[in-house]
């Protein structure tokens, strides 16, 4: 359901990307952008993200802070594009912006630096690069709280609460484990990635029905699966959740918007 925003204090998630690293013409890459009165956070940027969120209404000029859960080149490839985007002269960036990930991210954007060089050096703005450590980030109205996932070395789940109570926690790419139960614990919105139904199970990624035990275990009050390899529209995934999770489930598609 599309909701449009008019309301300042209006906060809600638009998937820009309920997709993977595997072509689809209806589901990009991963990309989700937060947005919460003038504030917009950007988690992960796959390729063609930064052309979904024009589709969305939202520029390389808007985003306040851009979240990488891990730098898989399906989540972190357009990394690139937006800080050269940053850089267009008829239109250039002018307020401030970091990019933060987990422990690794600031060696993987000094090789990016140094292969792109002065590309994607900003000029008109001021750019921040941080590693997510234990203490909370806080950034405007929001702390983001971080836990490891269990995906590969580096890669970090976030919690991001807001001074009115609401909270949403997203995965990224992990199989199940305690640290994102716990992460969620009481989560309004949980987004979980749900990669391959029950029958297909990879090392590394979640199946509805570990979805749905993730849910279950940490009381969300809603689900959202995303991270939908192709095989997943072959698959009634929405059923494979409900049998481990009884709440509100959302199967997220491009472009979806939901309100927290």
């Amino acid at each position: 359901m599309i909701l449009p925003l008019e309301e300042d204090d209006l906060t809600e998630l638009i998937v820009v990307g309920s997709g993977t690293g595997i072509p689809s013409l209806r589901r990009a890459s991963p990309g989700l952008l937060l947005s919460s009165g003038s504030q917009h956070v950007l988690i992960d940027s796959g390729p063609g993200t930064l052309r979904k969120m024009l589709e969305a209404g939202v520029t390389y000029r808007d985003i306040d802070l851009i979240l990488y859960t891990h730098i898989h080149p399906d989540h972190a490839s357009d990394l690139v594009p937006i800080l050269f985007a940053c850089r267009y002269g008829d239109l250039p960036r002018e307020k401030e912006m970091t990019c933060a990930g987990g422990p690794g991210f600031k060696l993987h954007f000094d090789k990016i630096r140094d292969v792109y060089g002065d590309w994607i050096s900003p000029r008109t703005y001021q750019l921040t690069i941080k590693e997510i450590t234990s203490k909370p980030l806080i950034s405007g109205e929001m702390k983001i709280l971080t836990a490891p996932m269990a995906h590969l070395p580096g890669s970090v789940g976030y919690r991001i609460e807001w001074q009115d109570g609401k909270s949403v926690v997203i995965s990224g790419d992990t199989d199940y484990c305690e640290n994102i139960v716990n992460l969620a614990s009481g989560v309004d919105l949980l987004i979980l990635e749900c990669s391959f139904p029950d029958e297909k199970k990879v090392e590394g990624h979640l199946t509805p029905s570990l979805a749905g035990r993730i849910a279950r275990e940490s009381r969300c009050k809603k689900l959202l699966l995303t991270h939908l390899y192709p095989i997943c529209d072959q698959h009634d995934i929405l059923t494979q959740t409900k049998q481990a999770f009884d709440g509100e489930i959302v199967i997220s598609e491009d472009l979806m918007r939901v309100q927290i």
